[in-house]
């Protein structure tokens, strides 16, 4: 679904990451749904680009979309 996000069981118990790195999505989006601006979330994680957050806010918008199995769909 996005090649920027990553699940891979080894890395942080299989939870979503931005590729090569150990953010999680839940925190990138979390940042931003408590009012923090991408900038400030680039700022708390600077091995992360712009595109990362935004690929971020695709996968959390493409699983608010799935009824059923959402990882299992999401993955390519």
């Amino acid at each position: 679904m996005n090649e920027r996000i990553s699940i891979d069981p080894d890395i942080c118990h299989g939870r979503p990451v931005v590729k090569g790195t150990r953010v999680l999505v839940s925190n990138i989006l979390g940042a931003l749904g408590s009012g923090n601006t991408i900038e400030q979330v680039l700022a708390d994680y600077p091995n992360i680009s712009r595109q990362d957050v935004l690929a971020a806010i695709e996968f959390g918008g493409e699983l608010a979309r799935f009824e059923e199995s959402p990882y299992e769909a999401a993955l390519p």
